[in-house]
């Protein structure tokens, strides 16, 4: 079938009898006509309301760009000049850039409203604020306060239908003319964000525009349609930005929800695609998949704002569905962090075209038919948002009005020997609004000594209540077992930073700036400094210091050393740096002692009061290393560019992105370090990876990647299965039943051996990982290779399934081999999940530093 796209209709008269040849041609010519309709330039009252009429002086999107929306795949600077053009000329909008990429595109928001409102654009911001203060939301009037709604596209780069609608949407709020635009823009701010992920959408964008052809091919095996590694949905690091509300890792993430968090949106959209066979889906999701912080008021207005997105999209003959497949579980998505804050979060799917046109089992599926259906949508959200206003309105104040349950709770943390990654979850707070102070006086709690000084107080008596218990609750019960993402994301648990609850907390200082974490330089030497391997940024110490050219040693075993006159104790793990130019020395140590949050101390004898001295074999040489991380078809992209992310903008090392073919033709003895993320590797030489490993070299295995040097040969493990059934069910349930059986996301408990090199730098016996998979192997036979064993009861937050705990209990979460004088590291976890897992991802840079000490001899000097 063809969509209704084609809005002219095509007739071809023939009054007599033809022959069968001549009847062919004629079907041939029709044919071509309909491809000819198809890349015609598409209408403006295709997706326009016609009832209305449109300011002239304000340019459409075909006359800016010289193409119809819809006929070419828009890029982000195209959209950048075009909503640079309606600011210009219409005294509706005004626009900010409220962050950079980093390929330093920039990212935009609209404030679209009346002239009148603009005046006091202000006031109004100011007055809404109020709204989540509960004794100032009192004295409001919300019958004579505007809504605000937040319009966000194509948060993925290569769902491409949103970015393209917000052309039309802005548009259309720029120059629609009349009483109903007039009375919708005195009584809402509507505040669109047009392009949320630039880098990701260029990428697309230009992929599709050099593949299309002038003749659309729906063909899903054409060029046009088969986007290639790494593809555009994530950004330039290949993140996907829609998990990264919460957290707010990226430029792009932390500038939004600055804006997000000064306007506090009633109704916030979130305009993605979805598989082509589908069609279109708009909240609500999956009822039972709702996160417990969510009050059903919440549930109630979404269903309700539905029917005006089924009312609008019936009126074009659009299919749609509610109720499936997504849920509002996880908030660290963009249409799921507002349910916490207030909102209305709003998630719509369109199924996607990926081209120009596309085969589907529905039919052909083409481009402007996916944007119509994404701007009816908006269309849609703005006839509710002005015919609920108050409604919206009120519920925001009442959301806010409602004091905490648990109010005479506080939630401490800190106390830790690790500032940065501490810092960082201050700052992981205060991004999200929520009020930390500084601990009054020091306290313990669960073995675990919370000083004043480095310690932190989170009360549950504040708006954000809500919110804190979703980032410190360790939940392991739900009402069901599917989710569209991960089922736990305990803050502290992912930043290894020690919490507890607590009832009798007196609070210190307010913190009202973020929090940087800084070290100090105790006592002077001309002979050696130490630091210990505590601290998170420790490897970037260290990586500069080699980089400079000093010599630098770590301690396999503990040691003490006199500091200032007074004896110190130092940990596994610590780094002697042999001084140079004791003047020049100073200056560096005092600079990446404050930048880096890392303490040294001056040691002036390398003879040491007990343990191993510093002439010792057990300090081990420290060699920078030099990574090659494999990507490219095949590999996970997201697990490689969290590595790419992590060494290149936190621990400023050089990192090698290397494809599988390249790899197999490349001298890998180059490369000290091979890092294997999860993925097949169909196409990987295991004769390759076995002769670099055979040469003394360091492969690194994540997940998947672990079966593969398994399957190949190269590692002796194996992997546990889980039982299985064959007990009889009803087919109808096999989609539940499987996806249970899936773990989706959720944190565990392991045992770790301080004393390994994996694992220097810990404090504590055990340790919180993040799993998202059913790996599981066997414990290593060797007594000494298993650094990372999974407990008895190793669930702590997040939903598994009964048949998988079973497995994972007490099995190897890293087992280390040896292959000739290589080392193999293997995880069935990524340790770098998502850049928030700051807790675990010492792991993987341990795994660098010293991961050529993980055999069990003894090593000689050229180790």
């Amino acid at each position: 079938m063809l969509y209704s796209f084609i809005n002219r209709k095509l007739t071809l008269k023939i009054d007599f009898n033809p022959k069968p040849q001549f009847m062919k041609k004629i079907v041939c010519f029709f044919l071509s006509l309909i491809c000819v309709q198809l890349s015609a330039q598409t209408p403006d009252d295709y997706y326009l309301p016609q009832n209305l009429k449109y300011n002239s002086e304000i340019p459409t999107p075909k006359q800016f760009l010289g193409f119809q929306v819809g006929n070419q795949h828009v890029m982000p600077y195209e959209v950048v000049a075009y909503m640079k053009e309606l600011d210009r000329l219409s005294d509706r909008i005004t626009l900010i850039e409220y962050a950079k990429t980093f390929e330093s595109r920039p990212l935009l928001l609209l404030t679209i409203t009346s002239p009148k409102n603009h005046q006091n654009i202000n006031q109004i911001k100011a007055e809404h604020q109020k709204l989540t203060n509960a004794t100032e939301a009192q004295k409001l009037d919300t019958k004579k306060m505007p809504i605000v709604l937040w319009m966000g596209y194509s948060v993925h780069g290569n769902e491409p239908s949103g970015v393209n609608a917000s052309l039309l949407a802005a548009y259309y709020l720029a120059a629609a003319e009349g009483p109903a635009i007039d009375s919708l823009l005195d009584e809402a701010v509507v505040l669109l964000d047009p392009c949320i992920n630039p880098d990701g959408g260029n990428r697309f964008a230009n992929w599709v525009n050099q593949n299309k052809s002038v003749v659309p091919n729906a063909d899903p095996n054409t060029r046009e349609l088969s986007e290639t590694f790494p593809m555009g949905r994530t950004n330039h690091y290949w993140f996907d930005l829609n998990r990264d509300w919460l957290h707010q890792q990226m430029p792009e993430s932390r500038g939004r929800l600055v804006q997000f968090y000064d306007w506090r949106p009633n109704i916030l959209t979130d305009h993605h695609e979805m598989g082509s066979n589908s069609s279109f889906f708009f909240q609500p999701g999956v009822p039972k998949r709702t996160h417990p912080m969510t009050p059903q008021r919440n549930i109630d207005l979404t269903n309700k704002i539905s029917k005006y997105h089924a009312q609008f999209l019936d009126k074009i003959g659009s299919a749609y569905y509610t109720q499936e497949n997504f849920d509002d579980f996880y908030y660290g998505k963009g249409s799921t962090l507002p349910d916490v804050n207030g909102s209305v979060g709003i998630l719509f799917e369109q199924g996607s075209s990926r081209g120009q046109l596309r085969e589907t089992t529905n039919g052909l599926l083409s481009f402007a038919f996916t944007i119509r259906n994404q701007f009816t949508a908006t269309l849609s959200t703005l006839q509710a948002a002005k015919e609920m206003r108050v409604e919206m309105l009120d519920y925001m104040r009442n959301f806010y009005k409602e004091p905490s349950p648990e109010a005479t709770k506080t939630y401490v943390f800190g106390g830790s020997f690790d500032k940065a990654k501490t810092a960082e979850m201050v700052n992981v707070l205060r991004r999200n609004q929520i009020e930390v102070y500084q601990l009054n006086n020091t306290i313990e709690a669960e073995k675990q000594v919370f000083a004043a000084e480095n310690s932190f107080a989170v009360p549950m008596a504040q708006p954000q209540y809500r919110l804190i218990k979703a980032l410190f609750e360790r939940r392991t019960k739900f009402e069901d077992s599917l989710f569209y993402d991960v089922s736990a994301f305990t803050l502290p648990l992912s930043m290894d930073v020690p919490f507890s609850e607590r009832m009798d907390v007196r609070l210190g200082k307010k913190i009202t700036e973020n929090v940087v974490a800084k070290g100090t330089v105790y006592g002077k030497s001309s002979l050696s400094y130490v630091f210990e391997w505590d601290g998170y940024f420790a490897p970037r110490t260290a990586a500069e210091l080699m980089k400079k050219g000093y010599a630098l040693k770590v301690a396999s075993e503990p040691f003490t050393a006199i500091v200032d006159g007074k004896e110190r104790k130092f940990d596994y793990g610590t780094v002697v740096v042999t001084v140079q130019n004791p003047e020049q020395t100073s200056t560096d140590i005092v600079k990446m002692a404050e930048r880096d949050g890392i303490d040294f101390y001056g040691v002036n004898t390398g003879l040491t009061p007990e343990g191993i001295d510093f002439g010792s074999d057990g300090f081990k040489k420290m060699k920078a290393p030099k990574i090659l991380v494999i990507t490219g078809p095949g590999t996970n992209n997201s697990d490689a560019g969290e590595i790419w992310h992590l060494l290149d903008t936190r621990m400023n090392i050089a990192t090698t992105m290397a494809e599988i073919d390249v790899v197999n033709r490349a001298d890998l003895s180059k490369y000290t370090h091979i890092t294997m993320v999860g993925g097949s590797y169909t196409t990987l030489s295991e004769t390759k990876i076995k002769q670099y490993l055979q040469g003394g070299g360091v492969v690194i295995a994540m997940t998947d990647a672990t079966k593969w040097l398994a399957d190949k040969g190269l590692a002796n493990i194996k992997f546990k299965t889980a039982d299985v059934s064959n007990e009889k069910r009803p087919f109808a349930s096999a989609s539940k039943d499987l996806g249970a059986l899936e773990t989706g996301g959720a944190i565990f408990e392991v045992k770790i051996d301080r004393t390994h090199p994996i694992f220097y730098g810990y404090k504590k016996d055990v340790l919180a990982v993040f799993k998202d998979n059913n790996l599981a192997m066997e414990d290593n036979p060797s007594a000494y290779q298993t650094p990372a064993l999974f407990t008895n009861s190793p669930l702590m937050a997040g939903y598994v399934h009964p048949k998988n705990e079973k497995i994972f209990k007490n099995s190897a979460s890293i087992t280390t081999q040896t292959l000739g004088t290589g080392k193999m590291i293997l995880m069935t976890e990524n340790p770098n999940f998502r850049a928030y897992w700051y807790g675990t991802n010492k792991i993987f840079l341990n795994s660098l530093f010293f991961g050529s000490m993980v055999g069990v001899n003894r090593f000689s000097e050229e180790d």
